[in-house]
């Protein structure tokens, strides 16, 4: 019988040997450790991890329109993956570099959209990788107006940034992630909540 999600116990865990592998970009290691199974066996595992700290996501909407803002640039993974130009459109989202949530969302939205959003709402955190990529995502959701476009965004050309700003019907936003243009997990999460939840209710 499984035990209640609310009463399960941490599993215990010890760590006996950690690698770095590569410390360029972001941090990747090798970890050798024993895992305690729920029968109560101890079982030695392996597992590279890839650390490139914490993030944060929005989704941009106008209720009233009923618009959403989204981003398009490109990703060298998804090219390497198969996509054929590696052009993603995508909510804006950034690192969290040392900042709260709250703050590094409202910065990566002025960088990539050129737009001062009022008041962000947190939804939810998720892990989006968990089988080898240690970051979580904060979810956040803020109602825009078209004179809260104070810049023409498209993000930090010095880190290699080229973003394209578009503006999308959430009807028309949804019909691409049914046709597969859009791909990105963070904003077919955002966009689905949307969708379910009502853009008026955002809020």
């Amino acid at each position: 019988m499984n035990t209640p999600l609310s009463h399960a116990a941490a599993p215990a865990v010890r760590v006996l040997q950690s690698e770095v592998l590569s410390d360029d970009w972001y941090t990747l290691k090798k970890t050798t450790f024993e895992y305690q199974r729920r029968d109560g066996s101890w079982q030695r595992l392996s597992r590279e991890t890839y650390d490139r700290g914490n993030g944060a996501v929005l989704l941009l909407f106008n209720a009233d329109r009923g618009t959403v803002i989204l981003t398009r640039q490109f990703r060298f993974p998804a090219f390497v993956n198969g996509s054929a130009d590696g052009m993603l459109i995508e909510a804006c989202a950034g690192l969290l570099d040392g900042d709260d949530p709250e703050a590094c969302i409202r910065r990566e939205v002025q960088e990539e959209t050129g737009f001062q959003i009022q008041s962000p709402r947190k939804l939810f955190e998720a892990y989006m990788s968990p089988g080898s990529v240690t970051e979580k995502l904060h979810f956040f959701v803020a109602e825009y107006q078209a004179h809260q476009q104070t810049g023409e965004g498209g993000g930090m050309a010095h880190e290699g940034e080229d973003i394209e700003v578009l503006e999308l019907s959430l009807a028309e936003a949804l019909a691409m992630v049914h046709s597969g243009a859009i791909q990105d997990g963070k904003t077919i999460m955002l966009l689905q909540h949307a969708a379910l939840t009502g853009l008026a209710q955002l809020l």
